[in-house]
């Protein structure tokens, strides 16, 4: 009997520093960071000339192994037509514009997602009635 109350004892108190342990939070797993505190007024990358303004979140994380950007297109601006050697995704946050890709020109707005792969060339140019925002992500070499 005594044995039996014992392992109780030590599976009850395995469970609730289980429990306790799975409800606290360890702040230092995670990164928050705001636009204000990343925003960089930019050419357009790429020889793409013009005004961006380059959002470029968790740059100085530690073994973060992707590339995580936002980027505001001012009309005249562009991310200049160039080859690609990593797969890359492009999504429209908002305004319209036109992409260029590997000679073929489409127009994009917001919700589509462009996935460009290594090997193939492309260009991204905001209307010129208004901003073009979008989300680059890749691999970090």
């Amino acid at each position: 009997m005594r044995k039996s109350i014992l392992v109780l004892i030590v599976i009850t108190a395995i469970f609730i520093s289980f429990k306790a342990s799975a409800q606290n939070t360890d702040t230092t797993k995670y990164i928050l960071q705001n636009d204000a505190e990343v925003a960089k007024e930019e050419p357009g990358t790429h020889n793409g000339g013009g005004k961006t303004i380059g959002f470029n979140f968790f740059a100085e994380a530690k073994n973060l192994k992707t590339v995580f950007k936002k980027r505001t297109l001012k009309p005249g601006s562009s991310i200049g037509y160039h080859l690609q050697k990593e797969d890359e995704i492009y999504y429209v946050i908002s305004g319209n514009g036109t992409m260029q890709m590997n000679g073929k020109t489409f127009a994009v707005k917001p919700g589509d997602a462009i996935l460009t792969r290594p090997g193939s060339s492309h260009g991204i140019t905001p209307n010129a009635e208004n901003d073009l925002v979008i989300l680059i992500v890749y691999e970090k070499k």
